[in-house]
């Protein structure tokens, strides 16, 4: 009866602790996350991902067109976050809470196809990444040629990247711009 007095005494230190610890961070997403916090992090990635689905096996074979395809598919869905290199370093990945992973390093890519391609698929809650594969029971190749080309990422050439960034998607105001530049350097929006 005292060891249970005491592990109930235990865990309310601890709760009020790590309370306190919050209440004085706040709960900004400019605050660098501690370690604890990018433990936590880290496994509830982890705990995204259903059992049984690590051992899950890309069916897309790796082709230059499957990785072309993908990297178009990670231009126009992923680099806003993850950036055109998957270091993580854009504006909206730099401002999430947890930042975004770089996608290059051990982390992710010691994860196994089926883990990323679950990631990819299902999300991770509390993050900012959210679900983006079809939601049935079928595979969703194009999350699987986000797989193959993911793992591809460490070994991307400078002009890889500089042929992703052409891909990226325009808003309508570069759209505009785009479009007023080339009027100008027609000709055509001289005044008759």
């Amino acid at each position: 009866m005292k060891r249970a007095r005491y592990a109930v005494l235990l865990i309310a230190v601890i709760a009020v602790g790590g309370l306190w610890y919050l209440i004085s961070r706040g709960f900004s997403a400019r605050t660098p996350p501690s370690s604890a916090e990018a433990f936590v992090a880290r496994h509830l990635r982890r705990l995204a991902v259903p059992r049984g689905v690590k051992d899950l096996k890309n069916p897309v074979a790796l082709t230059p067109e499957v990785l072309h395809e993908g990297m178009e598919h990670f231009a126009d869905h992923c680099a806003f976050c993850h950036g055109v290199d998957g270091s993580g370093q854009t504006q909206v990945g730099r401002g999430l809470y947890p930042p975004t992973p770089d996608m290059r390093i051990a982390a992710t890519q010691q994860m196994s196809d089926g883990e990323i391609y679950t990631v990819i698929r299902n999300g991770v809650r509390f993050t900012g990444m959210p679900a983006f594969g079809q939601d049935s029971d079928e595979p969703d190749l194009d999350s699987w040629k986000l797989v193959l080309f993911i793992r591809h990422l460490p070994e991307m050439k400078p002009e890889e990247i500089e042929h992703m960034e052409s891909m990226l998607p325009k808003s309508p105001m570069e759209l505009q711009q785009q479009e007023e530049i080339q009027k100008f350097l027609s000709g055509e929006d001289k005044p008759h």
